[in-house]
């Protein structure tokens, strides 16, 4: 990856400050509220914008695989963040690209730091082996030097640049959640916001959503229900497809943006850090719980690896892979359940 944080460049953002991230979306919306003054951490963010979730859509495919997905839609945070804060962002799409590149250099000659969604597959600073077609990944340009972008990417552990036609494919890609050139900027920024009345709000649209909605599909019931099929696949599938199913659900959880055990750890930092700002020690005591459910989701990747690649035997390992699920579900209903009713 090329450094591009001492790079002299037309319209770049002076002293910018790049922080590596956990996840894209909430370490690109933390990036662009931080350069208009508002310094949140990204936990704060991904909590306020309720990106912990849960659904397993067996019937939604994609790249022939069931979705599963540890988080809410892309956007989603964004959306809340701006909502619950007060915030009012800019965004656009576009259907020519050239107009979409040309509004993207309109702004950075400005000075204007700018979200963008892209297909990770086109963006030639990541290793080969970690691109693949997924056309949810955000990140923040700040200028430009000649043919290249400077670029914070949030799961960078420093900025990069990336060349103008790669950076237009990655922008304009096809497919599902394709980004159509999207671009958004904060407009306005609240000096304080009510964090008093904003956290208690989403803590509790979060509990909700992970034990109150009625379907099978999201919240633990979808964990549950992934558990079901996942104990089924081997003898109605054979081994061969049920592994590939379950290395993709592994890879969703581990290595795609959705999340999985990494966003058990980053909503359990969210609660600890708002317990300790509005003394709620009941929401502290929930994060030490759900970072120990974080512990539970990692084993079950492990154990999912190992299937995959041959080192257990497939009628104990689903056994256990559906079990370590169910557990996973228990804990998960208890943490939010209570949350539900202290908040």
């Amino acid at each position: 990856m090329s450094n591009a944080s001492t790079a002299t460049a037309t319209g770049a953002v002076p002293d910018f400050e790049h922080r590596h991230a956990a996840h894209c979306e909430s370490g690109t919306v933390a990036t662009l509220l931080r350069t208009r003054g508002l310094d949140l951490s990204e936990a704060m963010v991904f909590g306020i914008g309720g990106g912990f979730f849960f659904l397993y859509l067996p019937w939604l495919k994609m790249g022939g695989m069931p979705l599963t997905a540890y988080r809410d839609a892309p956007r989603c945070i964004i959306k809340n963040v701006c909502k619950r804060l007060g915030v009012r962002m800019r965004s656009e799409r576009f259907r020519n690209p050239d107009e979409g590149m040309r509004a993207l250099d309109a702004l950075l000659a400005q000075g204007t730091p700018v979200g963008l969604q892209t297909n990770i597959f086109w963006l030639p600073y990541f290793p080969a082996d970690m691109r693949f077609q997924y056309n949810g990944h955000n990140m923040v340009a700040y200028g430009k030097r000649g043919d290249e972008y400077l670029i914070s990417d949030p799961v960078t552990d420093r900025t990069v640049t990336c060349p103008a036609d790669a950076l237009r494919r990655a922008r304009f890609a096809k497919g599902v959640f394709a980004p159509r050139g999207l671009l958004y900027y904060p407009e306005s920024v609240p000096a304080a916001p009510d964090l008093e009345r904003v956290l208690p709000l989403a803590i509790r649209a979060t509990a909700k959503r992970m034990v109150g909605i009625p379907l099978p599909v999201f919240g633990v019931r979808g964990i549950r229900f992934l558990a079901k099929h996942l104990e089924s696949w081997p003898a109605r599938y054979g081994v061969k497809k049920a592994n590939a199913l379950v290395g993709n659900v592994v890879r969703m959880q581990e290595e795609i943006g959705t999340g999985g055990a990494g966003f058990r750890f980053l909503y359990s930092a969210f609660l600890q850090e708002a317990g300790q700002l509005l003394n709620r020690p009941e929401w502290v005591e929930a994060a030490a719980a759900l970072g120990a459910t974080g512990d539970r989701w990692r084993e079950f990747a492990i154990l999912g690896a190992q299937l995959v690649k041959g080192r257990e035997t497939a009628d104990s390992a689903y056994r256990k892979l559906a079990e370590t699920l169910r557990d996973c579900a228990a804990q998960e209903e208890r943490i939010f359940t209570r949350l539900k009713t202290v908040v």
